[in-house]
């Protein structure tokens, strides 16, 4: 019989996703205990999701470094100890600052995150990413860009 809770050293995390170029670490997915999702995520300056929605409510909250946010038409410059929360449907998206950053990502029972992130790192080159089949992979995990 499993625990009823989780309890992960820092040293027993899984490893690193490479998400477009955000590291991504999946401490908890939301298909995983039926509640939320929660990841880790780190990105270097000028990386980040373009604007987005998708059907689950989200929050941020950042760690380290200054992530510029856009929530709606309107764009926020957060510090660590700043508190981001996207309602389901929210055009959003944000991109890390000088010198990148790292925020904890908070998402809804309903999130398909974890799934998404696993299925981007597995499937398109950081580096040359196939913009078409990045898509293709967002759309299957309810995400809209633009």
């Amino acid at each position: 019989m499993s625990e009823p809770y989780v309890v992960m050293p820092s040293d027993n995390r899984p490893d690193a996703l490479d998400v477009l170029g955000t590291k991504v670490t999946v401490l908890e997915a939301s298909s995983q205990n039926g509640c939320y999702g929660l990841t880790f995520q780190q990105g270097p300056e000028g990386s980040g999701p373009p604007p987005h929605s998708h059907d689950w409510d989200e929050a941020f909250y950042v760690l380290s470094g200054t992530i510029n946010f856009q929530c709606g038409d309107k764009h926020y410059e957060c510090a660590p100890g700043t508190l981001v929360h996207v309602p389901r449907n929210t055009v959003h998206g944000f991109n890390y600052a000088a010198g990148g950053g790292s925020m904890l990502e908070i998402t809804s029972k309903d999130s398909q995150a974890a799934e998404m992130f696993t299925q981007v790192s597995e499937n398109i080159d950081p580096e040359n990413p196939d913009i078409p089949q990045t898509l293709a992979i967002l759309q299957a995990h309810g995400v809209s860009v633009g």
